[in-house]
């Protein structure tokens, strides 16, 4: 089972990372100012994984295909690692969709 991780960023600020059963992060959080809006993070992200259009599907500078996950607003709540191929993307984006809805929430803040 995934499990969502709290923690403090260097500035202060509250993150999330969504890691896998295997303990692999598949999504790391914007940064939040209160724990209430962290939390809402979270449960945006239980809500909107589910939906293939609320996924963004974006290639970066060097070609590595990457992912963003977008609120019903259109706010990004969570952006992937950069992956090597647009098939490992695509596993990623099916790993936020069997984890995030069950995930425990651990905070480490």
């Amino acid at each position: 089972m995934g499990k969502f991780e709290i923690k403090k960023d260097k500035a202060g600020k509250l993150r999330f990372n969504l890691k896998a059963s295997n303990g692999q992060v598949i999504l790391t959080s914007e940064a939040y100012n209160s724990k209430a809006a962290c939390d809402n993070g979270i449960e945006s992200v239980r809500k909107n994984s589910q939906n293939d259009k609320m996924y963004d599907k974006k290639k970066a500078k060097d070609g590595r295909p990457f992912f963003s996950l977008k609120a019903s607003n259109g706010q990004v709540i969570g952006a992937s690692q950069m992956y090597a191929s647009a098939s490992s993307m695509a596993n990623g984006i099916a790993s936020v969709k069997k984890n995030a809805p069950k995930a425990a929430i651990v905070d480490n803040s």
